[in-house]
């Protein structure tokens, strides 16, 4: 039922490297629960070595579980275009290959016309180059989503001192922190 207190809802983003986005995404409120992952492929349980080698079709995903009557999917699309770069395919930055694509996996028929609309608002004006994020349902051909192998999860909250974390993550999660204040937890 729509509106009911403690309904969660499921939205799986590609953004790039999925230990940036998990923790970008586990900082907000109405967030319950991130899980680092890979989805859209046509491979069963793909290993991190199989969808780094760019042949399963997988992107690195985060699956978010939220609840709507704390965080609205318009606000968890706002973060997701401001800490990426969506025109850019195969790349995010440095993190070169298809399994960097920038998606949305929907799993409501009105996630994917909210998502969309976003797009189109956003490619009026939002950026120079025209968005490349895939819309697309999270089912087969492979099953839906696949979770990471457990070393990928709370990647950031484990190893902030690496260099990985403090180059990459470190200035999303700042830019999260200024930019989103009032959504953070």
């Amino acid at each position: 039922m729509q509106g009911v207190d403690n309904e969660m809802e499921t939205i799986v983003f590609g953004g790039g490297c999925f230990w940036c986005t998990e923790a970008v995404f586990a900082m907000l409120k109405g967030v319950k629960s991130v899980e680092p992952g890979y989805a859209g492929g046509t491979v069963l349980n793909p290993t991190y070595e199989q969808v780094c080698g760019g042949n399963t079709g997988h992107i690195e995903v985060i699956k978010i579980e939220y609840n709507p009557d704390e965080i609205a999917f318009e606000e968890l699309l706002r973060v997701f275009f401001a800490t990426h770069d969506p025109t850019t395919p195969n790349q995010q930055g440095n993190d070169v290959g298809p399994q960097y694509n920038s998606a949305i996996f929907y799993t409501t028929p009105r996630q994917q016309e909210k998502a969309q609309h976003y797009i189109d608002v956003l490619n009026k004006g939002g950026f120079v180059k025209p968005i490349v994020t895939q819309v697309r349902p999270l089912d087969p051909p492979a099953g839906g989503f696949f979770p990471a192998e457990d070393y990928h999860k709370n990647y950031y909250e484990k190893n902030k001192q690496a260099g990985y974390c403090q180059l990459v993550i470190a200035p999303k999660v700042e830019k999260v922190e200024e930019k989103f204040k009032h959504l953070l937890k």
